[in-house]
């Protein structure tokens, strides 16, 4: 059965000259106009589906930039009275309604511009976009523990630190105490649950926390001692700017990472930077 607006696995009933025609269930058939040459009858692929403007259910391996109920920074291509058209990864721009963008945002809807807005299906069964990310997210998430690993998509500046959207359902913040690199407007990054909250806020991380990260960072630093002759002029009283300019990790990690490999007399422990030792 197909869900439309999103990936799915579908087998193939028949090749068309068209392409292939896949099994929508109740959808009905759908077209797969790109079907690969060496595909056959039975076969299952996974496919993004959706309803075009004139009704017609089609098919594409290489799914959109956005899907169905994600959030999505997409370019405009151009705008009529009626709306605007983003570019999504498809032959076919998806169209964003003039009253799905708040007014103050809609002096930036212009080609060439991007936009961040929230991709789901109207009333006819065909997919759109919205800047009112607000009716689409929520501010309180339950199930979340402190260390929880997740995908953030940047969103606002605020006089704390970025505003940020996560796993494409909730709205979260990551304070700029948390901040050791430049973000922009619609880019996505992995990122980490700090303490939960009383209130069901999120409360984020770019960095993963304690030593969930130190194994991958402590190979790191060794392979980077190796390549500079076996010693760096880095040490635990460097400034978070400069450790996380040549590792791109917090202080207090880049210390967590330099105490492990201490103890395992792997590196020595220099005034002026850190020394790798032989190994035994």
């Amino acid at each position: 059965m197909a869900s439309l607006g999103t990936l799915n696995d579908l087998k193939i009933l028949s090749l068309e000259p068209a392409g292939a025609i896949l099994d929508g269930g109740p959808e009905g058939p759908i077209l797969l106009a790109q079907a690969p040459p060496d595909v056959a009858v039975g076969q299952v692929l996974r496919v993004f589906a959706y309803r075009e403007d004139e009704g017609r259910l089609v098919a594409f391996l290489r799914p959109p930039l956005a899907l169905g109920g994600e959030v999505g920074f997409l370019k405009v291509l151009s705008t009529n009275p009626a709306g605007s058209y983003l570019d999504w990864g498809l032959p076919n721009p998806l169209f964003m309604p003039w009253k799905e963008v708040k007014h103050e945002l809609r002096r930036f809807i212009k080609p060439g511009q991007k936009a961040l807005v929230f991709l789901f299906m109207d009333e006819k069964g065909h997919m759109a976009a919205s800047t009112r990310l607000a009716d689409f997210l929520v501010d309180e998430a339950e199930g979340f523990r402190e260390g929880d690993k997740v995908s953030l998509m940047i969103a606002d500046r605020t006089d704390l630190g970025f505003r940020v959207i996560v796993n494409h359902q909730y709205w979260g913040m990551v304070h700029d105490s948390d901040l050791f690199k430049k973000v922009s407007r619609g880019e996505t990054h992995e990122g980490w649950v700090k303490a939960p909250r009383p209130d069901l806020k999120l409360s984020l991380s770019l960095s993963a926390p304690g030593y969930a990260k130190v194994d991958a960072v402590a190979q790191a630093l060794l392979d980077t001692l190796k390549r500079r002759g076996g010693f760096l002029p880095l040490t635990d009283k460097s400034a978070p700017e400069q450790i996380y300019a040549a590792f791109g990790i917090s202080k207090k990690t880049f210390k967590l990472t330099l105490g492990a490999l201490y103890k395992q007399r792997r590196i020595a422990l220099e005034e002026s930077g850190i020394r790798l030792l032989e190994e035994p």
